[in-house]
């Protein structure tokens, strides 16, 4: 399926997505009607459509709508690659994964944070057919949007870019004259990053850069997260060494996020990946661009 429809239209497409946590005492939709709790709702929503779809280009969300019991998310994507990673996301489990640590974060859960999902194009139940990715897309293709973004999506996207722009620390060269580090934030480099719970997409980078030294950062991360002591690192080795170096760093990574919820931060690996002399995988999980 090109970019391109046959009449030379960019290519886009409908899909709503509806959720519905399974945690007691947590309703999203009761939430997101929440005018106290509805801008950290989308929020969560927001970041893990950043992170399934490969950032914050080729989609929208058109509006975030009550249906009982779930919260609907109706997007409209308006480039096929975006489109097609955000599919092979939600069917591997990865979005599930970022909604929950999101919202961990942002919602300030004291408990793991579990979900249910579907996948709607029109009538079309996508869940169905996650296999069968052309499938998806051609049915996402033909439920063309029959509205322009909500008002209130509006008004949401324009409190996230404010608070993008206005309160979230930039890295920074530190001096002696600079108040200590803020207790949400970590330095590498003489730089402060804000700290936060790993994402799908810091998985992602680690696994694809690590290579054979996942084992050093695995024990790295051991020296404080009881789950990965002992025998464990030569275990994961073993159960994973069929499907090789990318899936044994993944699912270490995993066991780290599983075992330590979260208390697994951002800082916790780069300061790993230190102690193992991987600096240059650091800087390019914190997107730093290289020095010229």
């Amino acid at each position: 399926m090109a970019d391109k429809t046959v009449d030379g239209e960019p290519w886009t497409g409908c899909v709503v997505m509806f959720l519905q946590s399974h945690c007691p005492g947590v309703d999203l939709l009761a939430l997101f009607k929440d005018e106290r709790e509805k801008f950290n709702v989308y929020k969560v929503i927001k970041l893990t459509l950043s992170d399934s779809a490969g950032g914050l280009g080729g989609y929208e969300i058109l509006k975030v709508h009550d249906a009982e019991p779930f919260l609907g998310v109706e997007m409209k994507f308006v480039n096929l690659a975006a489109c097609q990673q955000f599919l092979e996301c939600y069917s591997s489990g990865a979005v599930r994964q970022s909604l929950s640590q999101h919202a961990c974060r942002l919602l300030a859960l004291t408990q793991e944070f579990t979900v249910e999902t579907q996948l709607k194009a029109s009538t079309h139940i996508l869940d169905r057919c996650l296999g069968e990715l052309e499938v998806c897309l051609q049915h996402i293709h033909l439920s063309q949007p029959e509205r322009l973004r909500d008002e209130e999506i509006d008004h949401l996207e324009d409190k996230l870019k404010s608070q993008a722009l206005g309160s979230l620390p930039q890295p920074t060269a530190i001096t002696q004259e600079e108040s200590p580090v803020p207790s949400n934030c970590f330095t590498f480099q003489n730089r402060v990053f804000e700290d936060r719970m790993l994402t799908a997409a810091d998985v992602q980078s680690f696994s694809n850069g690590v290579g054979r030294q996942w084992k050093h950062v695995g024990r790295a991360l051991g020296k404080s997260c009881r789950a990965l002591k002992g025998p464990a690192i030569d275990n994961l080795a073993y159960e994973y060494e069929r499907e090789g170096l990318y899936e044994q760093a993944y699912q270490l990574l995993s066991r780290f996020i599983q075992a330590e919820g979260r208390a697994a931060k951002l800082s916790r690996l780069i300061k790993a990946l230190e102690d193992s002399k991987l600096t240059s995988l650091a800087e390019n999980i914190l997107e730093i661009q290289p020095r010229e």
